[in-house]
């Protein structure tokens, strides 16, 4: 039986975009809208795309991210340093790609509240097909986007510092003011990163 809630699968040709996504963020806090954002980013080149396409798909991509994100959460990205940024960002890629959420949950954390820190492509693969029992879009999907989901999922952990380059869970200390604003909005969120909840409460303000 197929599940009406379809995942959207639309990040392979993704990154973490740290850099670009934090500039896009400083962009529309100047500008206020994300239209103008998006027309001011293409006629500047800022993301320094080599083609107008590219340019479009990456700048798309990131847009659709940072709105997921809260006026305060947006400040946060901008202000904060360089772990804070991947995170946050981590949370905004999650709350857009439910595919991307379900592993950091079901996958990534189980894994690491069950000391089991290490992390396969074996591992991605058994979740991709145990929901693509539920999935169309999953089952139908071809050979080379089933690894172009795994490339870039594993990717964007890594980037997120989630996940080591050898594809070692890390431990994610979580920054005080990232805490408030993930309890702000849905404590549930606390679980697309791998960390102890005893420890969540040592992590607040």
């Amino acid at each position: 039986m197929a599940s009406n809630d379809r995942y959207r699968i639309s990040f392979t040709s993704g990154s973490l975009h740290h850099y670009e996504s934090v500039q896009l963020a400083e962009l529309y806090r100047e500008l206020g809208d994300w239209e103008t954002t998006r027309s001011e980013t293409l006629q500047r080149n800022v993301l320094q795309a080599r083609t107008e396409r590219t340019a479009k798909v990456v700048c798309r991509e990131i847009i659709d991210r940072l709105k997921t994100l809260s006026k305060a959460e947006l400040d946060f990205l901008i202000d904060s340093g360089h772990k804070d940024q991947a995170h946050i960002l981590w949370l905004a890629i999650c709350r857009l790609y439910r595919f991307v959420a379900d592993f950091a949950v079901e996958v990534v954390r189980e894994r690491f509240l069950s000391m089991k820190i290490d992390l396969t492509y074996e591992d991605f693969d058994a979740f991709f097909n145990r929901k693509s029992e539920w999935h169309d879009e999953l089952d139908q999907a071809s050979p080379s986007t089933r690894d172009k989901l795994r490339q870039v999922t594993f990717r964007m952990l890594r980037e997120a510092e989630l996940v080591t380059k050898g594809k070692t869970i890390n431990t994610v200390i979580l920054s005080p003011k990232l805490v408030g604003l993930i309890r702000e909005n849905n404590s549930d969120e606390f679980l697309y990163f791998p960390v102890f909840e005893s420890d969540i409460k040592g992590m607040s303000l």
